[in-house]
């Protein structure tokens, strides 16, 4: 089999190819019999062999997207592997239909590869734009470079059924080129863009006190809790430490005691807690109410 295309010689390799000859329905399920039952590696090199001018046909189709033809050819030939190694010839269809699919989705991947992920998008809406636009704009015969007018942004919008919005920010985006974060910026010797950056998150040093300062305050409960009746604890724990607290209805009937009784019992431990917590300052409670 062909190996891999580089750009120096990429002509020699398309006029190479054209000399695997093409195959017939039955001896192209002849072949794939042989594969999928005896990986047989001759008869594997003949299938793809005579398929190589197909991925070469698919990969002047993605030309516009500015990336090096070899590459596109290379990643088509492995999707075409792919396909082979899962195509099962007695379902009825030539290898060309079931090999097609995989082809595209090996170009499609190296191009989101490739592409810059601000460009392009990443949901399954901005990828299906990205890859529908160019064309939509060829068929148009919409494909000069920069913003589109208003209309033009309508006519590709009503065509492709997506916002106009949407169509004029895609478009923006192939349009624009990508920005080094490590340039230099105007009036400054060594300051960087990427200098300037704000993290909005929080340092690794502010999450490291707040874990620790929260580790504290919980080991801090857990200790004063143990210093509390066990009743006191069970009642405190059930009606104001619990994801689904208890009711004074339900505490008084576990314990054997009015309501009023366990709402007393509960506002005496919470005292007991906030001064063993403290050491006796008068502090908001430190339980929530």
């Amino acid at each position: 089999m062909e190996s891999s295309p580089s750009r120096s010689d990429l002509a020699r390799y398309l006029s190479r190819i054209r000399e695997y000859p093409m195959l017939g329905a039955d001896e192209e399920a002849d072949l794939a019999r042989a594969w999928r039952d005896r990986r047989d590696p001759d008869a594997a090199e003949r299938l793809i062999g005579s398929h190589l001018r197909l991925v070469a046909k698919v990969a002047r189709g993605y030309a516009g997207y500015g990336l090096p033809m070899s590459d596109m050819i290379a990643e088509g030939n492995m999707g075409m592997v792919q396909a082979l190694n899962g195509f099962d010839p007695d379902r009825g269809y030539r290898f060309t239909t079931y090999a097609l699919w995989w082809i595209r989705a090996a170009m499609q991947e190296y191009i989101l590869r490739s592409w810059s992920m601000v460009r392009m998008g990443t949901t399954g809406a901005e990828k299906k734009l990205f890859f529908g636009l160019r064309r939509a704009k060829s068929n148009m015969n919409l494909l000069q470079e920069g913003d589109l007018s208003p209309e033009e942004a309508l006519r590709l919008a009503q065509h492709m059924k997506v916002p106009v919005a949407d169509v004029a920010g895609m478009n923006g985006r192939l349009a624009g080129p990508d920005q080094s974060l490590n340039l230099p910026l105007p009036g400054m010797e060594d300051g960087q863009a990427q200098d300037w950056l704000v993290d909005p998150s929080e340092s690794q040093e502010e999450m490291l006190a707040q874990r620790q300062e929260l580790e504290r305050r919980r080991l801090q409960l857990k200790r004063a809790m143990q210093q509390l009746q066990e009743r006191e604890r069970s009642i405190l724990a059930a009606r104001r430490l619990s994801e689904e607290p208890l009711t004074l209805e339900d505490l008084s009937r576990q314990f054997g005691i009015s309501r009023e009784r366990v709402r007393q019992i509960e506002a005496r431990a919470i005292e007991k807690l906030q001064r063993l917590m403290t050491g006796g300052r008068r502090v908001p409670s430190l339980v929530p109410a």
